[in-house]
C-alpha cells in the first residue's frame, strides 16, 4: 500500500511539474530553417502573392470590416475563436512583432507575448513554409497593408480551454517536422504540394481529424489520411483522394475551373470553400493553379469516396416522377416541385455552369447532411470571381417551410435520381436551425 502511494504521489508531483513547466518556462521558437544572405531582397510583390494564397484576409477580415483588422468569428467544436488584427499597427496589431516574432506564430503558433495561438489559425500547416516566404509575407505585411487601431473581440473559451498554457501540451503532440521536404519526384507536383500541404493549408478542412485532440491526422500525402474528408461545423468538406470523388472525377480543366471561377459545368463551392476561391485561389498564378490540380491528380487512391453514399446501381425514374406532377405525389416530391425544380430540373442536372447538379452531388449524399440542411434553411451563394463575376445565388426557405417540410425536401434530394443516402429526420433540421437561432 506505502509503494502504491509513494507511486501516487510521484505521478502528481510529475503532473505538477510539467504543468508549471508548461506554464512558465518559455516556450521553444523556431529558428530560420534557411541561411539567406545579409543583403536578400524579398521580389517584388512575393509577399502579396503568399497572403492570397495563404488565405490570410478570408480570416482576418470580418464582414464589413477593415482588411487584415481581425474580428471574424471562426467556429470550432469548442466555440467561437475571433481572429486577430494583424495589420501593422502597433497598438492593437502585429506593428512592434520582429521578424522571429512573426516566423514564431507562424511555425509554433506562440505571439510575441509567449501566448499560444489557438490551432483555428493554421500554423500546424504553415509550419511547412519556406523562409523566403516567411520573410516575403512579413514585408507585405509591415510595409503594404495599412495599420488599423481596431481590438477584435476577445476569444472567450469554456474551462479548461481558455487555459492556453495547455496548447504547449497540444503543439507537442499534435504538430507536424517544421519545413518542407520534397517528396514527389517532380518539380511540378512538389510545388503543387508545398501548395496544398503549408500555403492553402487545404488539409485544415479536408482532412479527417482525431477525437482526442481535434489535431488533423496527417500533414501530407505520404499518409493514406492526408484529405480524405471531414466534417466541420456540420459541413461537409469532400474526400479529394478517392477514385470516384468529385476532385478525382472531373477532368484537369473541370477541377481548374472550380477552384478559379468557383463554379466548373456540374458543379459550385459553398460554405467555406467559396471564402477560399474568392479571397485566394482564383488570384493564384496559372502555374500553381496547374501545379495544385496536377498534385490532386497525382494522390488519387483506388477506393470508394469516404464520408458519401453510393449511387445506385439503378438510378430512380425521378425525372418522369416529377414530370407527372401527379396530385399523388409525397411530400418531398411536391416541395421539390415547388421550390427547386426550376433551377435543378426534373432531372437533377441543373444548368451547365450555372446551377448545381443535385443527382451525384457530395454535398447531397454525404454522411453528414448538415451542409443540405443549411443550404435549404438558409441559401447560399457562389462566390464572384474574375471568370465568373454574377454571384449566382439560392434563396433560403427556412422562413417558410417547417422542420419536418425541409427534412422531407432534404430526404427527397438524398433518395432520388441515383443518390441513396440516408434519411433526413425534422428532428436534424431543429437541431440546426435551433443552434443558428442561438448563435444570432
Amino acid at each position: 500500500m506505502r509503494m502504491l502511494l509513494r507511486l501516487i504521489g510521484l505521478l502528481i508531483l510529475i503532473g505538477i511539474a510539467v504543468v508549471l513547466g508548461a506554464i512558465f518556462i518559455p516556450a521553444h521558437r523556431t529558428a530560420a530553417l534557411t541561411d539567406l544572405p545579409a543583403n536578400y531582397e524579398t521580389p517584388k510583390g512575393a509577399g502579396e502573392q503568399v497572403a492570397i494564397a495563404a488565405d490570410c484576409m478570408a480570416c482576418h477580415t470580418a464582414p464589413g470590416g477593415k482588411l487584415f483588422a481581425g474580428g471574424r468569428a471562426i467556429d470550432s467544436p469548442l466555440g467561437k475563436i475571433y481572429s486577430t488584427n494583424i495589420t501593422p499597427d502597433k497598438k492593437t496589431g502585429i506593428g512592434r512583432y520582429t521578424f522571429d516574432d512573426f516566423r514564431a506564430v507562424l511555425y509554433d503558433g506562440i505571439r510575441n507575448d509567449g501566448a499560444h495561438l489557438y490551432p483555428a489559425m493554421p500554423y500546424p500547416s504553415y509550419r511547412k513554409m519556406t523562409e523566403e516566404d516567411v520573410r516575403a509575407l512579413y514585408a507585405y505585411m509591415m510595409n503594404d497593408v495599412a495599420p488599423v487601431e481596431s481590438t477584435p473581440p476577445a476569444t472567450r473559451l469554456p474551462f479548461p480551454f481558455n487555459q492556453r498554457w495547455g496548447l504547449r501540451l497540444w503543439n507537442l503532440v499534435s504538430l507536424p517536422p517544421v519545413g518542407f521536404k520534397p517528396h514527389m519526384g517532380d518539380a511540378r507536383l512538389d510545388r503543387g504540394a508545398y501548395l496544398v500541404e503549408a500555403l492553402t493549408h487545404c488539409g485544415s478542412c479536408h482532412t479527417p481529424r482525431n477525437k482526442l485532440t481535434f489535431a488533423e491526422k496527417a500533414y501530407d500525402s505520404r499518409s493514406a489520411e492526408f484529405l480524405t474528408g471531414a466534417t466541420l461545423n456540420g459541413w461537409p468538406a469532400p474526400d479529394l483522394r478517392a477514385r470516384d470523388s468529385a476532385a478525382q472525377s472531373w477532368n484537369d480543366d473541370q477541377l481548374a475551373a472550380l477552384l478559379t471561377g468557383g463554379r466548373n459545368a456540374t458543379d459550385g463551392v459553398s460554405g467555406e470553400m467559396a471564402l477560399a476561391v474568392e479571397h485566394s485561389l482564383q488570384y493564384l498564378s496559372k502555374s500553381d493553379i496547374e501545379a495544385i490540380v496536377s498534385y490532386l491528380k497525382a494522390i488519387k487512391q483506388d477506393r470508394p469516396a469516404a464520408g458519401v453514399s453510393p449511387p445506385r446501381s439503378s438510378p430512380e425514374p425521378t425525372a418522369e416522377l416529377l414530370a407527372s406532377a401527379s396530385p399523388q405525389l409525397d411530400l418531398g416530391a411536391r416541395l421539390y416541385l415547388d421550390n427547386c425544380n426550376a433551377c435543378h430540373f426534373t432531372n437533377g442536372h441543373g444548368a451547365k455552369s450555372v446551377f448545381p447538379r443535385l443527382d451525384a452531388n457530395s454535398l447531397v449524399t454525404s454522411a453528414e447532411p448538415g451542409g443540405l440542411i443549411s443550404v435549404i434553411l438558409n441559401g447560399d451563394a457562389m462566390p464572384s470571381t474574375e471568370q465568373r463575376p454574377a454571384r449566382l445565388a439560392m434563396p433560403g426557405f427556412g422562413w417558410r417551410l417547417k422542420d419536418d417540410e425541409v427534412a422531407a425536401l432534404a430526404t427527397f434530394v438524398r433518395k432520388s435520381w441515383s443518390n441513396n443516402a440516408p434519411a433526413v429526420t425534422a428532428a436534424d433540421v431543429a437541431k440546426l436551425r435551433n443552434a443558428m437561432r442561438a448563435e444570432h
